[in-house]
């Protein structure tokens, strides 16, 4: 089902506000794509998006629009401030475009199924891209603090090795590397996920020795083979 002519002006306007609010959102995703990841895979598919949705953005929709008489232009809530990151950004501004995009396929049933069926298709995809781009967001902050490091421990077996693990962060360490060649598995993976909350919370990386599947289990930054 395609256009099948112009809605009532007040939902034309809607959809005017809510197409400009998900091309933009898509904007400020794919530029952090490009030039903050310089992941071309991602930027395609959100570049892709846009001019999908800037095709159906109808000279009728645009001529509804009214910002003069929009009673909630420039409001602002306090979460908007709180954003001290990329990754911060990235999130609120897939959310936006998310919300939009149902706002679109809700009230362009009726009047605008191509545009319905294309807000549909996009926000699913927007939903797999969000977690590949806040990923890529993540494993690029890890390559970036790995070399800016400078001192390395590495821990031998210990009673105590959590609290000597903790002095060590004191004096500056970087980077904490798990080895532990004959424990238990059981006893590895408890010491390794006491050391990955602590060394998550001084902000150190943690590196499993040899063990990839203990190091995917407890979430550590990297493994050593």
């Amino acid at each position: 089902m395609g256009y099948e002519g112009s809605p009532d002006k007040r939902v034309a306007r809607l959809i005017d506000a809510n197409l400009d609010r998900a091309r933009e959102g898509l904007r400020v995703v794919e530029d952090w794509c490009r030039f903050g990841l310089e992941r071309d895979d991602l930027v395609i598919r959100l570049k892709d998006w846009r001019q999908r949705l800037g095709r159906l953005h109808r000279d009728f929709y645009k001529q509804a629009r009214s910002t003069a008489t929009d009673t909630a232009a420039g409001l602002e809530h306090p979460a908007q401030q709180d954003r001290h990151n990329p990754e911060q950004v990235v999130a609120a501004n897939c959310g936006r475009v998310q919300e939009a995009l149902r706002v679109l396929e809700e009230y362009g049933r009726s009047d605008d199924g191509a545009l319905a069926s294309e807000a549909a298709s996009i926000r699913y995809g927007l939903y797999d891209l969000e977690v590949s781009c806040l990923n890529a967001s993540a494993g690029f902050r890890r390559r970036d603090r790995l070399e800016n490091c400078h001192l390395c421990l590495i821990t031998s077996p210990a009673d105590d090795l959590f609290e000597r693990v903790k002095s060590a962060l004191s004096t500056g360490v970087d980077m904490v590397q798990y080895r532990s060649k004959d424990a238990d598995d059981r006893v590895r993976f408890r010491e390794a996920k006491a050391l990955r909350t602590l060394c998550h919370d001084k902000g150190v990386l943690l590196i499993i020795n040899d063990r990839i599947d203990l190091a995917m289990a407890v979430d550590a930054d990297g493994v050593h083979l």
